[in-house]
């Protein structure tokens, strides 16, 4: 698995390798060419160190002494094209990282894993073909942090195209890429991969390093519907399924279908859907009636659902059923409506 933090490591250690290489075969040079010159043209020191450096800079000033002799200019020209070579290798090396986008890529993945290390409450995404990028687009017009998990070099290549994207490149039946996307202070994880074995083992890892979170899996067979409830998916979506029954009632249902698709997935503040937990209800409505909230005379909200006890969902429910702590809501308004809703129900007032 190549973490960010190991990704920028691994760039750090190539350049320092690839630096470290050229400066001690740029010293090997001066060395030999130092000795050539002093064995070879019978120059001091100083004058085969002269020798040396305006060779390899290619300066190109006076020979120092009399006219090197043919075997010192057979050296000089070795001396040259190895300096020229050692260059070459070291400039062509830090260039493929700068203008390949290597260190732009390393940099901004450092970041990112910064970013990842500090995400709390948020959704991990596995996979980002077109489910998990529609589920991306939905999670980001909402305002809901979360992080793309993938091991496609291709897809994470598209994904820091987006600078509001975090994304890990790496395999998510593995429980360090887990980790690393801190699934144990995540809300829900999203499991998108078009191959069912692949969801079941992410569900099932998931769940055993978090069972509080909630586990949406995609499956794209009948029977890994089952097995992946069982792995512990809290629900299990198949696309195709959803796409022939949504068809079908587009052709007998028209309107019902394009007025709830309204409701839910228009990006306008005009109207919501939202669900209103019963945790924080005032101690004055526990073990009072829908009615006694008055949800229409201070809020103008409309209760269309209720979940008794995270188990049974009733309907249009009747305006003397009795709430309890235990109970979720599912309100229908605009968000200032709503808002005031969650205000008259938490207030003691």
């Amino acid at each position: 698995m190549n973490t960010a933090s190991q990704q920028y490591n691994k760039f750090q250690e190539v350049s320092s390798r690839t630096l470290k290489l050229g400066i001690g075969l740029l010293i090997s040079i001066v060395v030999i060419g130092i000795l050539g010159f002093h064995y070879i043209e019978d120059l001091n020191f100083i004058d085969s160190a002269y020798m040396t450096v305006i060779t390899v800079s290619t300066v190109g000033f006076k020979e120092v002494g009399a006219p090197l002799t043919d075997a010192g200019k057979i050296f000089t020209m070795a001396l040259i094209i190895s300096s020229l070579g050692t260059l070459a290798y070291v400039g062509s090396n830090m260039a493929r990282f700068v203008f390949d986008g290597e260190l732009a890529n390393y940099i901004k993945t450092y970041r990112v894993d910064k970013r990842i290390a500090k995400l709390k409450d948020h959704v991990i995404i596995v996979g980002y073909g077109r489910n998990g990028e529609q589920a991306a687009m939905e999670l980001e017009e909402n305002g809901v942090p979360f992080v793309v998990l993938d091991k496609r070099e291709n897809v994470i290549s598209r994904v820091r195209e987006n600078e509001n994207l975090l994304y890990i490149k790496g395999d998510a039946t593995h429980e360090e890429t887990l980790e690393q996307a801190r699934i144990s202070q995540a809300r829900a994880l999203i499991a998108t991969t078009p191959n069912d074995a692949d969801n079941v083992f992410v569900v099932l890892t998931a769940r055993s390093m978090n069972p509080g979170m909630t586990v949406i899996s995609r499956a794209s067979e009948l029977e890994s519907q089952m097995k992946l409830k069982r792995a512990g998916a809290t629900n299990v979506i198949m696309p195709e399924r959803m796409s022939g029954q949504r068809m079908a009632k587009l052709v007998h249902q028209p309107d019902v279908v394009e007025f709830i698709e309204y409701i839910l997935l228009q990006k306008t503040q005009d109207v919501s859907l939202e669900e209103i937990s019963c945790k924080k209800l005032a101690q004055r409505f526990v073990g009072k009636s829908i009615a006694d909230l008055k949800v229409r005379q201070f809020s103008g909200a409309n209760i269309i659902g209720i979940k008794i006890s995270g188990a049974r969902y009733v309907f249009n429910p009747d305006p003397q059923m009795i709430l309890s702590r235990n109970d979720q809501l599912f309100v229908l308004g605009n968000p200032v409506q709503i808002r005031k809703l969650v205000e008259v129900m938490e207030s003691e007032m």
